[in-house]
This record gives structure tokens, C-alpha cells and sequence, in this order.
């Protein structure tokens, strides 16, 4: 089981086993780590989940619909990603999500 370590601004760690196939949005809801308002419920259209990933393992590309939503973001940057649309699995391994200090 992959696990996700979510830091968040000030450097608080939240480390959850993840189920894999769940979006790292889902992983972070389900406990409860702050940080990711998650406003539209996952469809890629008001980047409140987005996050600074590290991983060593497969990550997917960004659609153009992520790409968008990443553009509107001041803070992005190359590891950028919404985590809406990243999803857990064991090629992914395990992550670390870096959380920004305000979502927009």
C-alpha cells in the first residue's frame, strides 16, 4: 500500500497508507489533512487541491484541463500538480505532497 506523507505550510507531516486508485485529493479528505479545499470535488476546474509533488515513482502527465487550472496558479511551479488528478497506485510509490500556503 502506497503511502502519502502531506506537509503542509508551516511544516506540519500527515504520513497515510493510501488506497491505491484514489486521488491524492481523496487520500487527503478522507484524513482530514488541511490544506486542500478541494472546492469543485475533483473535476479540474478551481485548483483548490493544488500541490507540490515529490515521488520516485510514474507519475501521469497533466491534461490540458490540469494545464489550464495550473496556469491560473501565481505559486506554480515545475511539480506543480492538482491533486484531483493524481491518482495512487504502486507504480506512482510512495509520495510526498507538499502543500502551498494559500489555496486560490
Amino acid at each position: 500500500m502506497p503511502v502519502v506523507t502531506f506537509i503542509e505550510y508551516d511544516g506540519t507531516q500527515h504520513q497515510v497508507d493510501a488506497d491505491e486508485g484514489m486521488s491524492v485529493m481523496e487520500v487527503a479528505m478522507k484524513y482530514d489533512v488541511p490544506g486542500i479545499d478541494a472546492d469543485c470535488g475533483g473535476a479540474a476546474v478551481c485548483g483548490t487541491c493544488h500541490c507540490f509533488v515529490e515521488s520516485s515513482g510514474e507519475l501521469s502527465a497533466a491534461d490540458p484541463t490540469e494545464e489550464s487550472m495550473l496556469g491560473l496558479r501565481p505559486d506554480r511551479e515545475s511539480n506543480s500538480r492538482l491533486s484531483c488528478q493524481l491518482r495512487v497506485s504502486e507504480s506512482a510509490g510512495d509520495m510526498t505532497v507538499r502543500l502551498p500556503e494559500f489555496q486560490m
